[in-house]
């Protein structure tokens, strides 16, 4: 059963002036956002965009809005789910553009479970916390969860995660290092990308 890639875009790029980061060009040359496609295309995905960001629309992919329903990240991760139906659904930030199809393998065969996402070390909270937009959700399971966090106003997708029993994917300090977002990437960036 092939399952619905949902590549977020619908956040507002703040922190960069309002700027669409997914289609800035990744290290390899190629738009970050046609990057993510290509790769969970690959892995045998249904990709959909999560968010109605005009500067994507160009892509032709579905575009499934937020959920009126919630607020938030969770507003998108429900509308995802709604959309996989009894599909896994994989949730991917639209600017991580150093993943390659070597760590989504590792996603889509961890062992079943409602959610499995990395953990990863905030520094800034001194713990470490989920990374839910890059993550895959069993959408049955997770549905009901998600759609009682949101009827009590929760907006944080850490907290879905911990209500609904996510398991730890773990990661190599390699691996991890290709989950990092534009925000946090290194100006002069000499990182391997290759897909291995």
């Amino acid at each position: 059963m092939h399952p619905v890639a949902g590549i977020f875009v619908g956040g507002r790029a703040s922190r960069m002036g309002g700027i669409a980061k997914g289609l800035l060009v990744a290290p390899d040359g190629e738009p970050i956002v046609a990057r993510t496609r290509r790769i969970l295309e690959e892995a045998g995905a249904v990709c959909v965009l999560v968010g109605a960001h005009p500067a994507y629309f160009q892509l032709g992919l579905e575009v499934v809005p937020d959920d009126p329903g919630a607020q938030g990240p969770l507003a998108g991760l429900l509308a995802l789910l709604a959309r996989a139906g009894d599909r896994p659904a994989l949730a991917v930030a639209c600017d991580m553009p150093l993943f390659g199809r070597a760590i989504v393998r590792r996603l889509l065969e961890a062992p079943p479970a409602p959610i499995v996402a990395p953990r990863r070390r905030a520094p800034e909270l001194g713990r470490d916390v989920w990374e839910p937009l890059f993550a895959r959700y069993d959408s049955a399971m997770v549905l009901s969860t998600a759609r009682a966090l949101a009827a009590r106003g929760e907006r944080k997708l850490q907290r879905l995660l911990d209500a609904a029993g996510a398991q730890p994917l773990a990661l190599t300090p390699e691996e991890e290092a290709t989950l990092t977002d534009w925000d946090t990437l290194p100006v002069a960036s000499s990182r391997d990308t290759k897909e291995g």
